[in-house]
C-alpha cells in the first residue's frame, strides 16, 4: 500500500471510491462531478490517495479556502487496515503546514466515521448541513497529538 498525492488522472478511481461508501452515500452521485474534484484536488486545496496493487482504495482532500476536510473515503473492501488513518494523518500535517487556522469537518452521526473522527483528536462544536456533526481540529491539539 502506498499514500501519494493525488493526480488529475485519479479522479474517475476517486469517485468509485466515494460511490462505493455504504456510509455517508451521496443521495444523487452526480452530486459530485469530476470538474468538482479537480477544483478542490487542484484550486483550492489538495488530496492523497492510497493505492494497493496500482488500485486507488481511498482518498482525502482538504480545502483550504473554507478551512474545510472536503472529502475523507475508502472501499468498504479495505476499511480497518490503517489507510484512512495514514489518508487522514498525511492531510492534517500538510495543512497545518499551510496554516494554523482551525479546520472543520461535517459527518452523519452514528457512522464508524463519527467514531474515527472522535477518536483521532476531533472536537464537535455543533451541526452543519442536513444534520451532521460538525467537528473542529486545532493546531495545537493536532502538534500534540503528533508530537
Amino acid at each position: 500500500m502506498i499514500i501519494r498525492e493525488a493526480r488529475i488522472e485519479d479522479i474517475p478511481q476517486i469517485q468509485i471510491v466515494r460511490n462505493s461508501v455504504k456510509e455517508n452515500m451521496l443521495s444523487d452521485p452526480n452530486l459530485v462531478t469530476n470538474k468538482d474534484c479537480e477544483e478542490f484536488l487542484f484550486e483550492r486545496g489538495k488530496g492523497w490517495v492510497g493505492e494497493v496493487e496500482n488500485q486507488i482504495v481511498g482518498f482525502s482532500i482538504v480545502d483550504l479556502k473554507e478551512n474545510n476536510i472536503w472529502a475523507l473515503f475508502l472501499h468498504p473492501d479495505f476499511e480497518n487496515q490503517g489507510i484512512g488513518r495514514k489518508l487522514h494523518d498525511i492531510m492534517l500535517d500538510w495543512y497545518f503546514e499551510q496554516t494554523k487556522d482551525n479546520i472543520w469537518l461535517g459527518t452523519s452521526p452514528n457512522t464508524r466515521a463519527e467514531t474515527f473522527y472522535r477518536k483521532s483528536g476531533w472536537n464537535e462544536i455543533g451541526t452543519h448541513g442536513k444534520g451532521e456533526i460538525k467537528f473542529e481540529m486545532t493546531y495545537n491539539n493536532w502538534k500534540n497529538r503528533r508530537s
